[in-house]
């Protein structure tokens, strides 16, 4: 493995690490004070933290082209997204259970993802940027899409297993 793609495999993992050390740091100090419960609650809570900003909480991604190929088939919105992404992890909160019925392409692990991202949204890596038939909505209410999926008809959703560590 050269340098390029390990920054590129390691990138995603960066802010996760930099919580939990946070967090681990300032447990360590309420830890020497003698306040176990709060230190233990605080690890807790960065640990819970930097796990909602990893690819974990997001339905397994798929590459840019197949999620185009199947969405051009099946009519499901493609959400092109990235971890540590505020805008994003909105939006797949707000969509629940219905996330995975939408194909998500992580633009950092699919470099033809970025790049389809970057023509649309003027040579920036804006996400998420959400394809409904064919066309682009950057950033798009969370409650638009769920009206987007509504108004598709779906076969159900593919029986993926989660996304897994690489």
């Amino acid at each position: 493995m050269n340098i390029g793609e390990f920054r590129f495999r390691t990138r995603p993992w960066i802010l996760p690490a930099v919580l939990v050390l946070c967090g681990a740091f300032a447990s360590t100090g309420l830890f020497a004070d003698g306040s176990t419960g709060a230190a233990v609650a605080l690890l807790a809570f960065f640990v819970l933290l930097a796990v909602a900003h990893t690819a974990w909480v997001f339905p397994r991604p798929v590459g840019a082209q197949e999620a185009l190929r199947r969405s051009a088939a099946d009519g499901r919105p493609v959400v092109f997204w990235r971890p540590g992404c505020k805008f994003c992890q909105r939006l797949r909160i707000r969509l629940g259970r219905g996330a995975g019925q939408l194909y998500w392409v992580d633009i950092w692990r699919d470099p033809a993802g970025a790049a389809i991202v970057r023509a649309v949204n003027d040579g920036n890596e804006t996400v998420p940027t959400v394809f409904v038939d064919g066309r682009p909505h950057v950033n798009p209410d969370p409650g638009w899409v769920r009206e987007q999926l509504a108004a598709t008809p779906l076969a159900p959703p593919p029986s993926e297993p989660r996304h897994q560590a690489p």
